[in-house]
């Protein structure tokens, strides 16, 4: 999957029209006071009803200046008639909307047809790329993260990785929007990216296959018994059902959890409503998130229903710095109601609201409307979630050492006494460390807040008897 620059985060439809059109959560519809624009027919991605939904100005006194009016379609008739080959009226509006909205923030962007069609594949969670979130950051094309499963993931790409050159044309930053285009292609056709690796000095060729990419964006396993890891690679139209489905199903297999890892890094975002469902599976009450803008529509408040799925059982939730958006959401919802211990690195900061508004012809506007905001109020813009516990990105190798003083024990010495218990090896809990040193840290975390909450429950009452 390939986003364009400008929405990089494209499944971030976070707004009013998302909750109108998104199927709603069970246990955490929207606030029936806040009024909601109706769905475009036929629009599988969340659309506001019309442009009428947004006042003509918002700022009556604040009118166009004449002369910047004329200054404008000056430059309109100089570029048509003098620019080197021959320009349409159409190129030059779509490219005149463009840059209004580039010069607004990194989110809000224009959307032609065929664009509009992609963000339709995004949300469903089926599309044909090479499954890889990209960025523009500091005139250069970034990956944001390699969706689980695809081909980029497969080939070794990781976030913080810069794409120099595609098919070994260079990259330009005034050609991101046209590279973009050349990551989509036909299911099947080969493309070599040339990718700079974060901290290397030299970048590499690699060579990919495009496919359709169809990523389950919810995975779960057992870590230890009692003890299982759910991993969210982004919020689709039915995560928050999935995620309900894949827990059940592995409680009726294994029996009641003890607590559970949450992995939520590199996870871009996705819808607003798939995070706010997600959030609701793990907690009994309290706010999840909060939305606010200049016009009365974009103020959201989401709350939580009772009916925890882990029945309070401790939590531990993954983070790092492709951690963005709707994943913050969630990342914010569950610290600030307590409900979760936040591990890992400083999640991106993407805090903004995005609206879709067509224009009356096919085409759209994706627009910032507004802020989102924690239970506690914070903003997550620019600043992110600082976790509870920071971890370093760190990684293990194994110590191929022939003879470790430690890791001898009774059972090497000769003629020992033997046991009444089958010993117990570590060699699963190194592997772990050596695979996913994170991970492991996390489940060592969760094991200590479950014994902490053993040693506070109360004793039982003692039972009597009269004789």
């Amino acid at each position: 999957m390939i986003r364009s620059p400008l929405r990089f985060l494209g499944l971030l439809l976070l707004s009013c029209s998302a909750v109108a059109l998104a199927a709603p959560p069970a246990k955490a519809p929207p606030p029936a006071s806040s009024p909601q624009p109706a769905p475009a027919s036929g629009s599988a991605v969340p659309a506001a009803a019309s442009s009428a939904a947004v006042p003509a100005s918002a700022d009556s006194a604040d009118v166009p200046d004449l002369a910047d009016i004329q200054a404008f379609t000056r430059a309109f008739e100089i570029i048509k008639q003098a620019y080197v080959d021959k320009v349409s009226d159409k190129k030059l509006m779509h490219a005149a909307i463009r840059g209004m909205l580039a010069g607004l923030d990194p989110h809000s962007e224009f959307l032609d047809r065929e664009q509009f069609k992609d963000l339709t594949e995004d949300t469903s969670g089926a599309y044909s790329g090479l499954g890889i979130e990209v960025a523009q950051v500091n005139d250069q094309l970034r990956i944001v993260t390699p969706l689980d499963g695809t081909p980029a993931a497969r080939a070794g790409i990781k976030p913080g990785d810069v794409i120099v050159a595609i098919d070994g044309k260079e990259v330009q930053p005034d050609t991101i929007d046209a590279a973009i285009k050349q990551l989509r292609g036909p299911i099947g056709s080969k493309i070599t990216l040339t990718i700079l690796h974060e901290g290397a000095s030299k970048p590499v060729d690699i060579h990919l296959v495009r496919q359709r990419i169809r990523v389950s964006s919810v995975s779960t396993r057992m870590l230890e018994p009692g003890y299982a890891y759910i991993r969210i690679s982004e919020f689709q139209q039915d995560t928050a059902s999935e995620l309900t489905r894949k827990l059940e199903a592995l409680q009726k297999d294994h029996g009641p959890l003890r607590g559970v890892v949450l992995d939520l890094r590199s996870n871009p975002g996705g819808l607003l409503t798939s995070a706010v469902g997600v959030a609701d599976d793990f907690l009994d009450s309290g706010t999840i998130v909060t939305t606010r803008g200049r016009l009365k529509q974009s103020d959201l408040r989401f709350t939580a229903v009772h009916g925890d799925l882990l029945n309070g059982a401790p939590m531990v939730v993954l983070v790092d710095n492709g951690t963005a958006s709707a994943a913050e959401i969630v990342a914010g919802a569950l610290k600030d109601n307590h409900r979760a211990l936040i591990m890992g690195r400083r999640t991106f900061g993407k805090g903004s609201v995005q609206t879709i508004l067509p224009l009356g012809n096919g085409d759209a506007i994706k627009l910032t409307t507004a802020r989102y905001y924690t239970p506690n109020g914070t903003s997550i813009q620019v600043a992110g979630i600082t976790p509870d516990i920071v971890l370093g990105n760190v990684t293990v190798a194994a110590d191929r050492s022939p003879s470790l003083a430690d890791d001898e024990h009774e059972g090497d010495l000769p003629n020992h006494l033997p046991g009444t218990h089958a010993a117990v090896t570590d060699a699963d809990a190194g592997q772990l460390a050596i695979d996913d040193y994170a991970l492991s840290e996390a489940l060592h975390v969760l094991k200590g807040l479950v014994l902490a909450r053993s040693s506070a429950a109360p004793a039982p009452a003692a039972a009597s008897s009269t004789h």
